[in-house]
């Protein structure tokens, strides 16, 4: 007889649950999120176990990890496209866990991707970065806004960098309030990077680009880290159908729900892949800079409507060129991307 298991997995526990062909449940109970426990009663059904269904939460690593190397069919629920039938009275964890055991077993099961366990260190090491990053544009940001509101000026990054203590009174009328602010917007700058610094230096080290996307470096704006952050985040190019399904993984495209010609509302705009739609709005920022097409491009979008959807429409642009660039493995065609 057949068997369809899944885990509701929670951060202290996990409900585990083991189904039959005809739906029975032939298993049911809360563990700890100890492996050796949940390996423990999933040995005496372990010969009729078809797969096992795990949902993608933020800790998923280490159970998904233990049960395929315990040699279980693992599959990663995606979890934003599981629906539940929304005139249910009482839902809770049991009836979640049979919901996708019973999803598997007839083979309709969302599913994710379970990026490769020897990938994943150089790629959370390339998010720690992205995120530091952020942060850094957070104090930068910070400053350029209190010099504006107390001296009516702009101060550009470049002259941010070069800001010591004897210039900052400079930009703050002198101040010794507005001056300390300053002061400690550029202590945590310059923190972050020493430490971006530190973390671009082992991931060049750790990582290289693998031969099929060498040719990302031919696209404007795309330089080895993110190139590397694209390649670790977007896996192999025979997970997407069509140019659509990557432009969409990569949050590039545009969320609506239409009736009768009108406008009804928006859809999940956060489905697909963060860390890889603030790669290409990164490559789209220094694509814009370097490429005269690209910058051309871009001002006839910004003239229509703004600088945050003129540096969108970029990115979707360069998320569509490097799909056609990974999947034809050919160099970036300007002419052919900003037509």
């Amino acid at each position: 007889m057949k068997l369809y298991s899944a885990i509701d997995l929670h951060a202290n526990n996990s409900v585990l649950i083991i189904i039959d062909e005809n739906d029975k449940v032939v298993y049911e109970h809360r563990h700890p999120n100890e492996l050796p426990i949940i390996l423990e009663h999933l040995a005496p059904y372990r010969e009729n176990i078809e797969a096992i269904a795990v949902e993608s939460t933020y800790n998923w690593y280490w159970l998904v990890d233990g049960l395929m190397e315990a040699g279980y069919s693992v599959k990663l629920v995606n979890t934003s496209a599981v629906k539940v039938y929304e005139g249910l009275k009482y839902t809770g964890d049991e009836h979640d866990a049979r919901h996708l055991a019973h999803l598997l077993r007839l083979g309709v099961l969302p599913t994710g991707h379970i990026h490769p366990k020897e990938d994943r260190a150089v790629r959370d090491l390339l998010r720690k970065r992205s995120q530091l990053v952020r942060c850094r544009t957070a104090q930068i940001l910070s400053i350029q806004g209190l010099v504006s509101r107390n001296s009516g000026k702009g101060i550009s990054t470049e002259l941010i960098r070069k800001l010591n203590n004897e210039t900052i009174s400079q930009y703050c009328g002198g101040g010794d309030i507005l001056a300390l602010a300053i002061k400690s917007n550029l202590s945590v700058l310059r923190c972050l990077d020493e430490q971006i610094f530190g973390l671009e230096s082992v991931v060049l080290k750790q990582a290289r680009l693998k031969p099929g996307f060498k040719k990302l470096l031919t696209v404007d704006g795309i330089g080895k880290i993110l190139g590397m952050t694209i390649m670790y985040e977007a896996g192999s190019m025979e997970r997407f159908k069509e140019v659509g399904h990557f432009a969409s993984y990569a949050r590039c495209v545009g969320s609506s729900r239409w009736s009768n010609g009108k406008k009804k509302g928006e859809g999940n705009r956060k489905n697909g892949n963060k860390y890889l739609a603030w790669a290409f709005i990164e490559a789209a920022h220094y694509s814009v800079r370097f490429n005269e097409r690209v910058r051309r491009f871009y001002q006839r979008k910004k003239a229509k409507t703004n600088t945050i959807v003129a540096a969108k429409a970029v990115a979707h642009k360069l998320a569509r060129a490097c799909y056609h660039v990974l999947k034809e493995q050919t160099p970036f065609d300007e002419a052919r991307a900003f037509a």
